[in-house]
Parts: structure tokens; C-alpha cells; sequence
């Protein structure tokens, strides 16, 4: 089943890729992992997948340590301060610093063991109250604050759109990051590389191709549904 599910998935960013006239390779698949067990990953390692995305520290650790050491791990789900110092050295992008705060300590601790951490800005960009990410008007201000830090490297920006049936409706959300993407290059601040724009997800990744994604993050079309057991 995983191996059919990522070809499907693949074969629809390759489509929408062309319909936006893009190289399929310009976009990064990332396998969101979250809750699956280590057997599951696998198969998806054997069918060439080397991104994979996890939202809890403990079960990036967990996994990191199983799994081959050429995947890039992603962290994908909200950073607690006090769990930075466990992934900042096995981590290959932090895709949801929202903070300055958050973005200190991530610097803090990369200083101490001697590593250059890659991270995105997570904009919140619907403004949901159920959301992390910073403000569309205060992203401006958060990069060049965080670009001042040492021994980090901001290569993007990470949205979350909101579950909608209709994935068309997330366009004007996806248009808007690519847009603070863009004025953010315009400016040229020092120590900040627009390179990735992470959004999409299952329901909705076509879309976020379309409009220029390049991580796009894929859980339940690849894996099928959550499960929690044992977690």
C-alpha cells in the first residue's frame, strides 16, 4: 500500500508541476511519519524516500536513532523551548520556529555543540487562534531579528492551512506566503536564504505546488490514518 501511495503522490506533484511549468524535482516530498511505527518508515525508505517529517521531539530521537542515518528529518510540529537542545544536532530543518524566543535557544544550543542549524519561519498565515506561527505583517521583523543570530541559517518560510474539504479555498493562503517569501528576498538581509517554502499537505498539496511550494508534507496519503497506540 505505501509503496502504491507514494508513486500515486509523486505522480500528482509531477502533474501539477507541469500544469504550473515547474520541474518536478524543484519540489521535496516529505513523508509524515508521526505515530508510525518504525516497519512503516522502512517500507517507505525502500521506495526512496529520504524526507520524513515528525512533530514530537521524543519520537524524532526515537527514530533517528533506528532508522539509516541519510535521512533528513524534519521537524514539523510545534518546538518547546525545552526540547531543543535533544534535535538540534539531528535535525536536518526546523520547519516551525514562530519566535524569537524559540529562535535563541535553537542558536543557543547550536553554539554549544558546535553545529549550524537550518530552520524556516512558520507564518500563521488564516490566522487561526488553534494555530502556532507568527503574524503576516510581523514576519518582516521576525526574520531580520532571528537573521542576527549565530550559528542558524533561515532558508524559508512553513505555513499550516486549515483543514478545508475544498482544497482550492487554501490558495489565497498559499498565494500570501509565497508573497511574504518574495518581499522578504527583495530586501536582501544578511544570513537569510529564500530558498524553501514549506506548505501543503495531503488534502491540499496540488494546490501548494501550484502556487510553489517546495516541501510538501504528506502524512495519511502516504501512510493511511493515525494511529496513537502506544504513543
Amino acid at each position: 500500500m505505501i509503496r502504491e501511495n507514494i508513486e500515486k503522490v509523486r505522480g500528482n506533484i509531477a502533474k501539477a508541476c507541469e500544469k504550473s511549468g515547474r520541474k518536478a524535482e524543484d519540489v521535496t516530498l516529505i513523508a509524515v511519519s508521526k505515530t508510525k511505527p518504525v516497519s512503516m518508515l522502512q517500507e517507505a525508505y525502500d521506495c526512496g524516500c529520504r524526507d520524513f517529517g515528525e512533530n514530537k521531539v521524543q519520537e524524532l530521537v526515537d527514530k533517528w536513532e533506528q532508522m539509516p542515518k541519510d535521512i533528513r528529518w524534519h521537524m514539523i510540529g510545534h518546538l518547546q523551548r525545552n526540547k531543543v537542545k535533544y534535535i538540534v544536532d539531528k535535525a536536518y530543518l526546523i520547519h516551525s520556529v514562530d519566535s524569537l524566543r524559540l529562535a535563541e535557544e535553537i542558536s543557543k544550543e547550536a553554539v554549544k555543540k558546535h553545529v549550524t542549524v537550518s530552520i524556516l519561519v512558520e507564518i500563521n498565515v488564516a490566522g487561526e487562534e488553534t494555530k502556532f506561527g507568527t503574524g503576516c505583517d510581523e514576519a518582516c521583523g521576525l526574520v531580520e531579528e532571528i537573521a542576527k543570530l549565530p550559528n542558524l541559517l533561515i532558508k524559508g518560510l512553513m505555513t499550516i492551512a486549515p483543514y478545508v474539504e475544498n482544497p482550492e479555498e487554501n490558495r489565497q493562503y498559499f498565494e500570501k506566503l509565497r508573497q511574504i517569501y518574495v518581499d522578504i528576498i527583495h530586501k536582501n538581509i544578511d544570513n537569510v536564504y529564500m530558498e524553501q517554502l514549506s506548505m501543503g499537505m495531503t488534502g491540499d498539496y496540488e494546490i501548494a505546488v501550484a502556487e510553489g511550494a517546495t516541501y510538501v508534507r504528506v502524512g495519511t496519503g502516504i501512510f493511511g490514518e493515525r494511529f496513537y497506540a502506544g504513543l
